[in-house]
């Protein structure tokens, strides 16, 4: 049960990020920072995709992906068009990778030590679909700031 709500709830939310990147008025607003806005749309975007890739992906999904944490913060002026594509690769690994998992997997020791203990990967999921949320969050007021 737990499998079928997160696929919903990261499937919900990555299709609202891809809705916030297509609803920038101008692509360069995309990546607007400010004196007190450190991070814009697109890097909290990059930030995400690289996130979920890595921790279920590359971790759970054993997909070929490695990740460059410093470059989804400096990166700039990716295109719209690609921010897009990359969450539409992030939509499938989502749901190939929890396919793939059963409910004592989620019971089972997430395989990394991520926040300086040990969890539960369904502990884990459940953290990274709050993570995606709360900067989903952060991305619609920046859009709607600038």
């Amino acid at each position: 049960m737990l499998i079928e709500t997160l696929k919903s709830l990261f499937n919900r939310d990555l299709n609202k990020l891809k809705l916030e990147i297509e609803s920038y008025q101008n692509e360069s607003q995309i990546w607007v920072i400010d004196k007190n806005i450190s991070n814009s749309g697109g890097n909290l975007c990059l930030h995400l995709i690289g996130n979920i890739n890595t921790y279920i992906g590359a971790e759970l999904g054993k997909i070929d992906y490695i990740r460059n944490r410093p470059l989804e913060f400096s990166l700039k002026d990716i295109p719209r068009s690609e921010l897009l594509s990359k969450i539409d690769n992030t939509i499938l690994v989502v749901n190939n990778t929890l396919d793939t998992l059963t409910e004592k997997d989620l019971e089972a020791i997430y395989p990394q030590i991520v926040f300086e203990k040990e969890m539960t990967t369904g502990f884990f999921l459940v953290h990274l679909s709050t993570h995606l949320a709360y900067h989903l969050g952060q991305i619609n007021y920046h859009r709607r700031l600038f």
